[in-house]
């Protein structure tokens, strides 16, 4: 039997192998292994609980984005019925306001009216006095007019009691 480099490759394989396995390297590098996928498994259940967190936290913050429109919504609505609310109270207002000023103005108008007819009367009157006094001065004489006066004036005392 011839012995080639191949088999001394082996053997030196083999006797390599065995060494290794005599000094423990096996156990050292299964307890290495061991302990990187101990750190793996520790670090996969960090990365879990982060992720969890992560989902709720992201599902909270889903939750108050749509409260917060809600309540924008319900804001814009409340704000658009008092808008509208107001609209009308201040057209209410408007109408009434025109239509005290306009009652105001006819008020004033008939006021203006009645006094106008008020110092034509009394402008009449004055005008009929005079015009009665220059008849009756014409007409009368100096001591009958004075009779006169006396007896109108006892007249209109008559009249006024």
């Amino acid at each position: 039997m011839e012995f080639d480099a191949t088999f001394y490759a082996l053997v030196a394989l083999a006797l390599f192998v065995v060494l290794l396995g005599w000094l423990g390297v096996h156990k050292k590098v299964g307890a290495a292994l061991d302990s990187r996928a101990s750190l793996i498994a520790k670090e996969l259940d960090e990365a879990k609980r982060l992720r969890e967190e992560a989902a709720a936290l992201l599902a909270d913050y889903q939750k108050r984005a749509k409260d917060a429109e809600l309540e924008a919504r319900s804001i814009i609505d409340q704000a658009t019925r008092e808008a509208a609310a107001l609209a009308e109270e201040t057209k209410s207002q408007l109408e009434d306001y025109v239509t005290r000023r306009t009652k105001m103005a006819e008020d004033k108008i008939s006021q203006a009216e009645h006094q106008a007819l008020a110092e034509v009367r009394s402008l009449s009157a004055d005008v009929a006095v005079a015009a009665a006094e220059k008849l009756i001065a014409a007409k009368m004489k100096a001591g009958a007019a004075a009779d006169f006066v006396a007896s109108s004036i006892d007249e209109v005392k008559k009249r006024l009691n």
